[in-house]
Parts: C-alpha cells; structure tokens; sequence
C-alpha cells in the first residue's frame, strides 16, 4: 500500500495503517527523539506519546503529502514539553537537596555503550552553545535537515533558523580553536 493510502487510511481511524507509517520511517522518529531527548529510555517514551498523538489528530491533517513533517514536528514539540516537565523536576530534587533530602548524583546517561572521547568533546562543545544554536546545529548536521524543515520544526522563520546555524558553528569554530591552542 502506498504511503498516501496509508495516510487516507488512518485519517479513516485505521491503527494499522497509521502504524506502518511511523515504522516505515522509525529510524527517522527515534533519531530525532534521541537528539532531544538525551538517553534511549526518553526518547522511547517521546515516540509512544507521539503515536498516540498522530492517532487523536491524524483527522487534522489537510495536507497528506505532509504527514511526515506534521508527524515530526509533533514528535518535537513532545520531545520539547517533556524536556521542560523534566526540567522542573530536576529544579525540585535540587530543592529538596539544598533541605538537605536526597543527594545521590545521577548519571548523565544511561547509553549503555562508551561514547568516544571525539563525540564527549563534540558535546561538551555543543553545551557551549544556546538552546536555539545546539537544536538547530543538531537538526541540520545530525539529521541532515533543510532549512526550511528545520524552519517548521522550531516554528520559527528560515532567515533565523540560518542566523542561529551561522552564529552557533562561528561559536563552534572558537571554542574548538581556544580548545586546540590550550
């Protein structure tokens, strides 16, 4: 079955053909997931939402040419707010610490294979950056997106997803030489 078909399936409340859709380009979803996300366990979990999502909206989407950078924008705007409840909750721990609660460090990842020692200074560099610079360096480089993708992605005009890719890999550029020169 075609991929329209499939579309026009699922508009009709079709699971099975809104699940072959999101298989069909899973690596994609999982990738982007992970890029946001930080650790497989998340990213998982950003994707289920995700699902479950397309299935309530899927009689939303107009455009059936469109359904995967719907689908994808949906998945980061996920990836986004779980990233921001996350956020709230590592606000509360360090409360609870500076009371004197719990204190035990937790990992920074729960990846089960060793990262290179290249990739640890890529991120390291990358947390050198803005949110903004990091998300869409990410997106264009990691993920091969086009500006204009990238644009709809973080809803926000190409000139300035293009802006944040030149000022974030200018900022790249000096890290790493200060990096190298020390």
């Amino acid at each position: 079955m075609s991929a329209v078909r499939q579309i026009k399936q699922a508009k009709k409340g079709n699971k099975e053909a809104l699940l072959q859709l999101i298989l069909a380009d899973k690596d994609a979803y999982y990738r982007l997931a992970l890029t946001y996300m930080g650790n497989e366990h998340d990213a998982m979990d950003a994707m289920e939402e995700m699902i479950v999502l397309l299935y309530e909206r899927i009689h939303q989407l107009r455009d059936v040419d469109a359904f995967y950078s719907w689908s994808k924008t949906i998945l980061v705007n996920i990836c986004k707010a779980l990233l921001r409840k996350r956020q709230k909750l590592v606000l509360l721990e360090d409360l609870q610490a500076a009371d004197g609660a719990d204190s035990s460090s937790h990992s920074l990842t729960n990846d089960p294979y060793k990262i290179s020692d290249q990739q640890m200074h890529l991120q390291e560099l990358l947390q050198q950056l803005s949110e903004p610079q990091k998300e869409v360096i990410q997106l264009k480089y990691f993920h091969d997106l086009d500006y204009a993708t990238i644009a709809d992605l973080t809803e926000v005009p190409v000139g300035t997803v293009k802006s944040r890719v030149f000022q974030g890999l200018k900022k790249l550029r000096e890290l790493y030489g200060r990096d190298v020169d020390e």
